[in-house]
Formats: structure tokens, C-alpha cells, sequence
């Protein structure tokens, strides 16, 4: 059963508010997660504005796309291991030097990168779309991660009077790219589709996509100070 069966957005808003209030603020898991709230928030305004050309396709998506990133929770909660894409979050979520932005960018990175492609897939299959039906809504998703992700780089980059102790943070915050992570989901998207009838193959590139997602995320958590 996908979340979505189980859980409306309303109710998957509900458990990130819930996780929200059991962590505590500095923790990196934290971090990411306030800010994958705000994200939900806004997509759930969006359902009935007519900002999506299919408003119901896109709530499964909404819940498919949440339940990756609430399993890497759930997971973790129960003393088993997440997703190679999520590890480095959660192993290096209380290691001191890593900034909150870091840890912002570092789970956007495995949500977009990995976790995205792969739930596009499952809507597809779940609603009987291809992925041509589905790219105007995947974009427009996608303004609305852009949208958060520039919001939190203000909120979380230094002021102007300490950039120069924060710049290898700075550096950094400028090494990873939302619009480049974008491209290279929808290109996951394409290549795994094309895959969908050989599966053995499909599992093999889904996982190694997800090693080398988690491998440029830890990269994204060394610590600056």
C-alpha cells in the first residue's frame, strides 16, 4: 500500500508537524524537514487555486513523493537503515561545524535527485500516465521546491558582515544547484521509464542512483567551522 492510500496531503502535512515537534530545532533531520513543510504547504494551496493541470494526480504525487522521505524517518525510528540517499542526513544530523543550511540542501539533494524520479514513476504507474503526461505539473512541483529552497538560502546564509568567516560555507551553499538537480531528476525520470520492463535492470540504476546521490549529499554535510 502507497501512503497515498493511506494518508490524504492533509494527514501527510500532520506527520511532518507532529516529527517537527519531537525534534529539536538545530537537529539537521529538523532542519530539512520545517523546510519540506513549508514546501507541502504551499502544494496543498496550490490543489485548489487551479495551479495544476490535474489537481488529483498531483495530491498522489504530493503523497507518493512524501512517503519516500517518511519511510527514510520511519526507518530510522525503528533502528534500521534508510535509503543510501538519505543516510548521510540522518548519520551526520547533530555533527558539529555543519551549518543549517547544509543540512537544508543535503536532503533537498536526496529528495530531488533520488526520491523524486522514482515517485514520478509510481504516480505514473498508479494514475496510468506516462511521465510526457505528467512534466507541465512535474514543473510546476518543481517552482514551488525553487520557490522554498531561495527562501531558506536568505534565511540561513550568513549577513553581509560575516561572509568572510563563512565563506567555505558559502562556497559550499554555491555548489549545489536546484536547477541542475531538477534537470538531472527528469532525466532519472526518462532513463527509468525506458527501463520499466526490464526490472533487474531498472533496480540496479535506481540503486546506484541512490549510492551516488547519498555519496554527493555527505559531500554537501563536511563540516565548515
Amino acid at each position: 500500500m502507497t501512503i497515498s492510500e493511506a494518508l490524504t496531503v492533509d494527514q501527510v502535512i500532520d506527520r511532518m508537524e507532529a516529527l517537527q515537534g519531537t525534534l529539536p530545532p538545530a537537529d539537521g533531520v529538523a532542519v530539512f524537514n520545517r523546510m519540506y513543510l513549508r514546501v507541502t504547504l504551499l502544494v496543498r494551496e496550490r490543489l485548489t487555486e487551479g495551479h495544476f493541470a490535474d489537481p488529483d494526480g498531483m495530491a498522489e504525487l504530493d503523497a507518493v513523493f512524501a512517503a519516500r522521505y517518511l519511510d527514510a524517518v520511519a526507518a530510522v525510528a525503528e533502528g534500521r537503515r534508510p535509503a543510501h540517499c538519505w543516510r548521510p542526513l540522518f548519520e551526520l544530523r547533530g555533527r558539529p561545524g555543519i551549518h543549517p543550511l547544509q543540512y537544508a540542501l543535503a536532503g533537498m539533494n536526496a529528495h530531488i535527485e533520488h526520491d523524486l524520479p522514482l515517485a514520478v514513476l509510481d504516480a505514473c504507474v498508479l494514475l496510468g500516465r506516462t511521465p510526457e503526461d505528467v512534466r507541465g505539473d512535474y514543473h510546476r512541483i518543481n517552482d514551488l521546491l525553487a520557490q522554498v529552497e531561495a527562501e531558506v538560502r536568505e534565511e540561513l546564509l550568513p549577513c553581509p558582515d560575516a561572509v568572510d568567516a563563512a565563506e567555505p560555507l558559502l562556497h559550499m551553499a554555491g555548489s549545489w544547484s536546484i536547477d541542475r538537480a531538477r534537470d538531472a531528476a527528469w532525466a532519472s525520470v526518462l532513463a527509468l521509464w525506458e527501463l520499466r520492463h526490464a526490472p533487474a535492470v531498472e533496480d540496479a540504476v535506481a540503486a546506484a542512483l541512490s549510492r551516488s546521490v547519498g555519496m554527493v549529499s555527505r559531500a554537501l554535510l563536511t563540516p565548515v567551522g
